[in-house]
Order: structure tokens, then sequence, then C-alpha cells
């Protein structure tokens, strides 16, 4: 392993905090929903760690860096919380800001446990310094087109933004689809506005619609469109990537937000420990958590093992991802080298896919697991 020598502030003997550096959404055009649950879970686990000893009698503490979705503001952020002298990096919700803070991780030699973010390629060479929680794109992804074909959709449009991560996605149900019989028609939305996506869909004559765009906008004035239309009546709205499963999805579609299927990472029953968090992030946050405050409680779980066992050292952190085996929310956690992921891999985390019931849209119905 490449190990760049850790600054003497990442190993610390008087008795003074052992800290970790945490990336998270704050602020727009970042999801900041996403970001403050991610958070959520992990301040809780850092709190139930203090609670019991901290880190062999010293306390955790959190350095929370603001991302607003910007892979720039995120290296850099890397680059401070490096020279502050963390033990380790995590968190992240946005594939395309992890994957620049996981480069940059690996340049300095800072091990990175990324929380949410699921593009396959979190960095360009496979790297001994990053691990990651949340499924890789193909896994989940995969799982979605078999939910797809199984609810018989053939036809299936995308509504696609430029992005690495909608670009991964749209090639992925692609080339899992096609040797299915099924077909992608994508629809690039620099071009064609939310109005005019319904008539694509009639001349296309798609059966589904994915929503591989940003989230308020476009993605709600999409789903006002097409809910619309009456020539779409039967066209099944889709969004993998998850807008659905945070309550101001509801808040601004209302009736509208239901029935629209998307990805979510739990099991249909979490660990007795997860039950446990449930109830914890419940009252923290006002609201049911997402599955994103579950992996900011994981990751700091994660996080705090390897340090009591190993100390603050940034090597031996790196060097302990394939020993790890920690009791999370959602089962135990191991990490393994996956054929086509760069990175520490937990392989893998329950995968669901579920949407709001229409009878009750702040109730979730499980359609599909993976």
């Amino acid at each position: 392993m490449n190990t760049p020598p850790s600054p003497p502030s990442a190993e610390r003997t008087d008795g003074s905090s052992v800290r970790i550096g945490a990336l998270v959404p704050l602020s727009r055009p970042g999801w900041v929903e996403a970001g403050q649950h991610l958070l959520a879970g992990l301040e809780l686990a850092v709190r139930e760690v203090n609670d019991v000893g901290g880190i062999v009698g010293r306390p955790l503490e959190l350095v929370v860096r603001d991302t607003a979705a910007d892979p720039q503001r995120a290296a850099a952020a890397v680059d401070e919380l490096a020279r502050l002298g963390v033990a380790a990096l995590a968190g992240e919700y946005h594939s395309v800001v992890a994957r620049a803070a996981a480069a940059r991780a690996d340049a300095l030699g800072l091990p990175f446990l990324c929380s949410s973010a699921v593009l396959d390629a979190l960095t360009e060479q496979p790297t001994e310094w990053v691990a990651r929680l949340a499924p890789a794109q193909s896994h989940g992804w995969r799982i979605y087109a078999d939910f797809l074909l199984g609810a018989g959709h053939s036809r299936i449009a995308v509504a696609a933004e430029p992005s690495v991560y909608w670009a991964s996605g749209a090639r992925i149900l692609r080339d899992y689809l096609a040797p299915r019989g099924g077909t992608v028609i994508e629809l690039d939305m620099r071009k064609v506005a939310p109005t005019a996506v319904c008539d694509e869909l009639v001349d296309n004559r798609a059966t589904a619609l994915l929503l591989l765009v940003g989230h308020p906008e476009p993605a709600v004035s999409i789903v006002k469109s097409v809910r619309r239309d009456q020539r779409l009546a039967e066209v099944m709205i889709g969004a993998p990537a998850g807008q659905p499963e945070f309550a101001e999805w509801a808040t601004l579609l209302g009736d509208d937000s239901a029935a629209i299927p998307f990805l979510r990472y739990l099991p249909e029953r979490l660990t007795p420990l997860g039950a446990r968090v449930e109830t914890a992030l419940r009252e923290r946050l006002g609201e049911a958590p997402s599955f994103v405050a579950f992996e900011g409680y994981d990751t700091v779980a994660v996080l705090a093992d390897v340090l009591r066992s190993h100390g603050a050292d940034r090597v031996r952190t790196a060097e302990s991802w394939p020993r790890v085996a920690v009791e999370g929310t959602r089962g135990q956690i191991q990490f393994s080298r996956t054929p086509g992921i760069s990175v520490w891999q937990w392989a893998w985390t329950p995968v669901q896919v579920v949407d709001r019931d229409p009878a009750r849209p702040d109730r979730f119905r499980i359609l599909h697991t993976g």
C-alpha cells in the first residue's frame, strides 16, 4: 500500500478527541433532506459511542463540512480535514461528489468510509483507502430492472440530465434490459421541456418513465405533467435514485407522490440494533428515518470499531477494511473486493423496490426485493 505519512495530529495520546471528518450535503443544490438524515445518523452514533467511553477513553468528535453537491468544494474539504488531523472521513450522499472526495482521500492517504453514494467507479483505480456501505449502482439498478420486467414493462423511457451518475444508470439499464427484450428510450432533458415529455412518451409507446433527474426540479414538474395527461394514465413513473424516499417529495406532490417505485437499502426487518436506532432517529428527526439515516449510523459504528481496535492511525485503519465484522442496523457489515468495484465494498446491503401507498402516501409498500 502507498502510505503517505500521517501528520502527528492524526495520532494523539493526550486524551484529546479522535476526529472523524463528515462530508454531507446541507445546502442547495445539494439534496438537503438527504444530508440532514445522513448527518442525524452520524451524530446519533457518535453520541452513543461517547456514552460508552468513546475510543479507548477519548471522545469521538465529528467535524462536519457541507459539500452542497459540489465536487470541488468536497475535494477542498478533504484537504482541510486532512490538515486538521482527522483519523478518517465519513459520509457523502451524491455519487459525483463522493467520487471527487474519494480521489482526494486516496491521494492523501486518508481512510474514507463512504456512506451513501453508489457510483461503481468511485475511484478511477483500485484503492486501499476507500470502503463503501451503499450497494454499487450496477447491483441496485439491475434489481430495479428485474422489477420493471416483472411488472410487464419492456418499453422504458428515461428522462435524463447530463451527469456521470445519470449516464451510468441509463447504461446499466440499457445493458441489462436489451438482452431480455427491453428497450430504453433516452430523453435528454436539456432539450425536452417537462411539458413535452408527455408527447415523447406517446410517440415512443413507452409504458414506463424513469426519472434520472434532479430533485425537486425538474423531477416534480415532470411528474405533474405526466399525471395530468389522460393519454398516459397507464404509464408507470419510476425513480430508481430514490427521490420519493423523503418527506419533501410527498409535500410537493401530494397524491401524485404515490405509486412511483424507487430503490431503498433496507431489509424487511431491521436488526434489534436497527429497531432501537430507528426509534432514536425518529425522535431526533421528528419523522420516520430514511435508509440514508441508517447508512450514517452504520458508518460511525464501523469506524468506531476500527478505531478502538487499531487506534487513530490512518494506515492501520485502511489496512483493517478486510477484517471488519460489525453488526449494523441492517445486518452484519463486512467488506470485500467485488469485480468491477474499485473500493472495499459491503456486498451487499439489502435492496428493496418500494413506493408510497396511494391509499396513504406517508406509508411505503415493498414491491420487490433483491
